[in-house]
């Protein structure tokens, strides 16, 4: 059987260098060594899993991504949506629920969404059974 490995994930783009900078301290991952303001592609090198290459696009984004990335934080999901925020992040859609579950829609300074979900910590949290009260 023979099957296709993902190389990339490529993302459309105004300025490419701005938005893999942006990228690259959201995943606190290294720009491409040949990364410089004004080049027309660049790449957020990833160490677990493709790169993410950024393409630079005459025109503009139009309407709702039909693919995105989801990040699953180290640290709680509300840390890491303030620590985005504070990168220039967008909140879109707020789909938190009062239990804990849920996520947060965001966009990246380009309008890109993507989604914030919880840590393993809190999904194991939430997840266990609950203790006896006797």
């Amino acid at each position: 059987m023979t099957s296709s490995v993902i190389q990339n994930v490529a993302i459309d783009c105004a300025d490419a260098y701005e938005l893999a900078r942006f990228w690259s301290r959201v995943l606190d991952s290294p720009l491409h060594p040949k990364a410089e303001p004004g080049t027309p592609e660049t790449a957020v090198m990833t160490p677990q899993g493709p790169l993410l290459h950024f393409n630079q696009v005459p025109e503009p984004k139009t309407a709702k991504n039909r693919i995105h990335l989801c990040l699953r934080p180290e640290t709680s999901r509300e840390e890491e949506v303030e620590r985005l925020l504070g990168l220039g992040a967008a909140l879109v859609a707020d789909r938190r629920e009062p239990d804990g579950t849920g996520w947060a829609v965001l966009a990246d300074p380009e309008g890109n969404e993507f989604c914030v979900l919880r840590s393993a910590a809190e999904r194991a949290a939430t997840s266990a059974p609950p203790a006896p009260t006797g």
